[in-house]
């Protein structure tokens, strides 16, 4: 279970990103949080695995303090946490495989991790989760030279490499067209639901969010607006979330 208590991060410049927000997350819940850009959503993400370091609050993960870990205890934290980045986050140079096994950094010795050198093992296991996403014929490509949709599936990759039991998704569909959009979803949705793994996913468009999510947070200037299933959003609602020249779409 996650726990966000009274979270507050203040950036450079006294810019208040996120303003007392709390809220809980189940083991195997995919939440999604939603809100307009700027609203918090990716500085809320990233406080959570402390990419950003909060300014106030506690982010309590099955019992430990994630706001007391030290460095080298957050980085065996993360082991735990995949991350889905909106601009997919690759090496764009490197091949496909070599970018899935990123994920295995954290448990493979630094030195070898340089040289590109991992266990057969791990290798072994990104051809398999390249081929759970359907591109493991892409394997020894070089990543730039795959489609937007394509590259996101190597980040989903990457993060399921780390056998995580969370997954943080930073707006994953954000770049991409509809199609590719519900298709990248879904990869979410399967691995959230066959393998019970959390799924924090921000996203702007609500028909996603009815489609995917068990249940929804919003943000608005850093503040928690709502807390409850996507059916409870209503116009009212939408109106306090996206602001009342806002139209709802889907």
């Amino acid at each position: 279970m996650l726990e966000v208590r009274n979270l507050t991060k203040i950036y450079d410049g006294d810019v208040l990103a996120l303003d007392d927000v709390s809220f809980s997350v189940n083991q195997g819940e995919f939440l999604a949080c939603i809100g307009l850009s700027g609203s918090g959503k990716s500085t809320l993400l990233r406080c959570i695995n402390r990419l950003v370091e909060p300014t106030a609050g506690k982010i309590i993960w099955n019992g430990i303090d994630l706001t007391e870990a030290s460095q080298d205890e957050m980085r065996r934290i993360r082991r735990k946490m995949g991350m889905v980045f909106q601009h997919f986050n690759l090496v764009s140079r490197s091949k496909v495989i070599i970018n899935v096994l990123a994920g295995r950094l954290g448990y493979v010795n630094p030195a070898m991790s340089v040289l590109n050198r991992f266990p057969k093992s791990d290798v072994e296991l990104a051809l398999k989760q390249l081929e759970r996403v359907g591109i493991a014929n892409q394997a020894y490509k070089r990543a730039d030279e795959l489609s937007g949709g394509q590259q996101q599936r190597v980040g989903i990759a990457r993060a399921m490499i780390q056998e995580p039991e969370m997954i943080l998704a930073d707006e994953p569909v954000a770049s991409l067209d509809p199609v590719l959009a519900h298709s990248i979803m879904q990869y979410l949705e399967q691995i959230n639901k066959e393998d019970g793994v959390m799924v924090i996913c921000s996203l702007h468009f609500l028909d996603l969010v009815h489609r995917y999510a068990d249940r929804a947070i919003a943000l608005n200037e850093g503040k928690l607006m709502f807390d409850g299933t996507p059916e409870e959003i209503d116009d009212a609602k939408f109106k306090e979330i996206y602001g009342k020249e806002a139209e709802r779409v889907g």
